[in-house]
C-alpha cells in the first residue's frame, strides 16, 4: 500500500473518531499522522523495513504499528472493525456540504438521525433548526444539499467516467475478435458532467464480445444483455453500455453516438439536402429511412463521412451545435490545443500551505515529466484553514524556490519553480500587499469567501483584475460539480475587465472544478482574454489534471494561441512582465 493510501485510511480513521465521540486530540492525531506520511522524503517501505518509523514527527507508538500494518498486510483490522461499528448512515450524511462529523454526531446523539432520509424529514419538521448551534438557515442548506445530492445521483465526473471506461477499453481492444473500439457519447466529446458511460465496439462476432464484456472485474450487475447489446452497472453506481456492430457500420455508429441530439438532428438534415439519409447504420443514397446495405455510401472513417458531406472533419468536443457548422462553412474552425502543447502550470500548492509534496519534490516530479515550469502558488494567511502565508513565511519559501532553481541551473538544467501566490480577495481588497505581490513572479486570486450579493461579487473580481500585480484570476465561479452551485457574478463584466486590464482568467481543471465553464470561452476568446489551464494541484499526480482538462477546454474552442501557459519559460516571463510594466 502506498503512502497517499496509507495517509487516506488514517484521516478516515480520525473522522470515524470523531463521530464516535472521541478525545479530539486522539482525533487530531490521525491527521497529523497522515500529514507527517506525505510530507516522507523518502519511500515508506524503506522507513518501515528499516525500522524507523518512530523517528518521524508526527507518529506514535500506536499509530506507527497501524501504519505498519497497513503497509505490509495491505488492510487493518482496527480500521476496520470501526468502521463496523458505525452506522453506515452516518457517513453517507458527511457527503453533504456543511455536515461534519460533529454535526452528524449531534443530530445521531440528540435526534437519533441515522440515515440521510432521517436527516431531511427532520430538517423539513423543523428539529434540526432547534438543536444549538444549527438554526433555520443551517437547516434549510442542509436539506438543499440533500435535493442537490439527489438531483445528482445518477450524474458523475468525467474523471471517475474516464477512470472507469479506460479499462474496459483497454480490456476490449486486446480481445482477438474486436476489431476496433472507442468510447462514445458525451465522454468522447470530454462534458465535465456524464450520465452514463457508452462503448462502442466492431466485430464479426458480436456475441462473444458481449460476454466477454460482461465478465469484466468492476462490473456488479448485468441490467441487460443481449447479441449486440449489454448495460451494466460498474462500482461507484456508474452505468456502461456497449454496442457492437459490424465494422462497415463502426464509423457511422460512432458518429452517431458521438454527437448530441441537436448536432446530429443538423448532421441528417444536411445529408437529406444531398439526397441522402444518415442514421446509425450508414450513409444511404436514398430518400427513404433504409438500413439496405446495397445503398450505403463506403466510409472507413468518419472523416470520409464529413468529407461526403462537405465539412471538414470536426473534433468530437465541437459536437455541441454551437456554431461548429457556421465555422466550418466559413473555415474558421479553430485549431484546438492539446496537451502535450502545455509547457506548466501557474496555480499549485505545497507542503507549505495545504498541499501534500515538499518544494524539491515538486521540482523534481514535474521536471521529470519534461515541464519547463511549475509556479507554487500557495494559499495566503487568509485562508487560515490552509495553512495560509503571511509575508515573512512567504519570502522564506521564495528564498527556498531560489535555491532549488539554482541547483538545477547549475545541473544545466533548464526547469524552474516559479514563486507565486494564490491571494484571497477580501471585501475590502487583496490579503496581501503590493510590496510583497510585486516580489512574486506570478500571482493568482481566487474569492474564496464570496458573498451572496452579485454585484459584490463582481465588484471585488474586478478590482483585483485592476491590480497591476495580479496575472490571473482563479476559478471565478467557484463552483464545485455536483456539490456546489457557482456564487453569483457577471461573468460578463468580470471578463471585460480582465480583457481591459490584461489579466487572465483560469480554467481551472480540477475534476470537481472546470472553472471557468468552457461555454463561456469562445466569445471571451473573441474579446481577447486568455486563459490559463491550472490544475490547482495538491499533490504531485494532480499534474495529470492538465491532460483531463485540456480535453474539456477544447469544447470552449481554445487555441494554442489563447492559453498562455503553452508558451515556453522565456516567452511566459516575459508575458508576466507585461501588465506590471505598462
Amino acid at each position: 500500500m502506498d503512502k497517499s493510501k496509507v495517509a487516506e485510511t488514517l484521516v478516515e480513521i480520525g473522522t470515524l473518531l470523531e463521530l464516535k465521540g472521541e478525545n479530539p486530540f486522539k482525533t487530531r492525531a490521525y491527521s497529523n499522522a497522515a500529514r507527517a506520511i506525505e510530507n516522507l522524503a523518502e519511500p515508506l517501505e524503506k522507513i518501515i523495513a528499516e525500522d524507523r518509523l518512530a523517528e518521524v514527527k508526527g507518529i506514535g507508538e500506536g499509530i506507527g504499528k497501524k501504519i505498519k500494518e497497513l503497509v505490509e498486510t495491505g488492510k487493518l483490522v482496527y480500521y476496520e472493525e470501526l468502521r463496523a461499528s458505525i452506522p453506515a448512515g452516518l457517513s453517507e450524511m458527511l457527503e453533504i456540504p456543511g455536515v461534519g462529523p460533529r454535526k452528524v454526531k449531534t443530530l445521531h446523539d440528540k435526534l437519533g438521525i441515522q440515515n440521510v432520509a432521517e436527516l431531511e424529514a427532520a430538517c423539513q419538521s423543523g428539529k434540526v433548526a432547534e438543536l444549538a448551534g444549527f438554526g433555520e438557515k443551517t437547516a434549510a442548506n442542509i436539506c438543499e444539499g440533500i435535493q442537490r445530492r439527489r438531483a445528482f445521483a445518477s450524474k458523475h465526473l468525467l474523471s471517475d467516467a474516464l477512470a472507469a471506461a479506460e479499462p474496459l477499453l483497454e480490456s476490449l481492444r486486446g480481445h482477438e475478435a474486436v476489431i476496433r473500439c472507442s468510447a462514445a457519447g458525451s465522454l468522447r466529446r470530454n462534458k465535465e458532467i456524464i450520465g452514463d458511460v457508452d462503448l462502442l465496439a466492431s466485430s464479426r462476432k458480436p456475441a462473444q464480445v458481449i460476454e466477454f464484456f460482461c465478465s469484466q472485474p468492476g462490473i456488479v450487475k448485468v441490467t441487460a444483455k443481449g447479441e449486440t447489446k449489454a448495460s451494466v452497472i460498474l462500482e461507484g453506481g456508474l452505468q456502461s453500455d456497449l454496442r457492437v456492430v459490424n465494422d462497415r457500420e463502426f464509423p457511422f455508429a460512432l458518429m452517431y453516438f458521438t454527437g448530441n441530439k441537436e448536432h446530429n438532428i443538423v448532421m441528417r438534415q444536411r445529408a437529406i439536402a444531398r439526397g441522402l439519409r444518415l442514421n446509425e447504420y450508414g450513409l444511404f443514397k436514398s430518400k427513404e429511412e433504409t438500413r439496405d446495405p446495397k445503398l450505403r455510401v463506403p466510409c472507413r472513417t468518419e472523416e470520409e463521412i464529413f468529407a461526403k458531406l462537405d465539412l471538414p472533419y470536426l473534433e468530437p468536443e465541437l459536437r455541441e451545435d454551437l456554431g461548429e457548422f457556421e465555422a466550418a462553412e466559413k473555415n474558421e474552425l479553430p485549431r484546438l490545443v492539446q496537451w502535450s502543447d502545455l509547457k506548466g502550470s501557474l496555480h499549485n500548492h505545497s507542503t507549505w500551505s495545504d498541499g501534500h509534496d515538499r518544494l524539491e519534490d515538486i521540482a523534481r516530479f514535474m521536471n521529470g515529466l519534461g515541464l519547463q515550469y511549475w509556479a507554487v502558488t500557495d494559499h495566503s494567511r487568509a485562508s487560515f484553514q490552509a495553512n495560509g502565508l503571511d509575508p515573512a513565511r512567504l519570502r522564506a519559501q521564495m528564498s527556498e524556490i531560489k535555491k532549488i532553481n539554482a541547483e538545477y541551473s547549475q545541473k544545466g538544467e533548464a526547469f524552474r519553480l516559479l514563486a507565486g501566490v494564490e491571494v484571497d480577495i477580501l471585501k475590502n481588497g487583496l490579503d496581501l500587499g503590493d510590496d510583497i505581490l510585486s516580489e512574486l513572479d506570478v500571482v493568482v486570486a481566487s474569492l474564496h469567501q464570496p458573498s451572496n450579493n452579485e454585484a459584490e461579487n463582481t465588484r471585488r473580481l474586478i478590482r483585483a483584475a485592476e491590480n497591476k500585480f495580479v496575472h490571473i484570476i482563479a476559478h471565478p465561479t467557484g463552483r464545485l460539480l455536483l456539490e456546489r452551485d457557482p456564487y453569483p457574478v457577471n461573468l460578463h463584466a468580470v471578463i471585460d475587465a480582465c480583457v481591459g486590464t490584461g489579466t487572465w482568467i483560469e480554467f481551472n481543471c480540477n475534476p470537481r472544478r472546470f472553472d471557468m465553464d468552457w461555454r463561456w470561452w469562445p466569445a471571451a476568446r473573441r474579446k481577447g482574454l486568455k486563459c490559463v489551464i491550472n490544475p490547482d494541484a495538491h499533490r504531485n499526480e494532480h499534474a495529470g489534471f492538465m491532460r483531463l482538462g485540456t480535453g474539456v477546454a477544447r469544447k470552449g474552442w481554445l487555441e494554442q494561441k489563447d492559453v498562455v501557459n503553452t508558451l515556453n519559460l522565456e516567452s511566459l516571463l516575459r508575458a508576466l512582465r507585461v501588465k506590471r510594466e505598462a
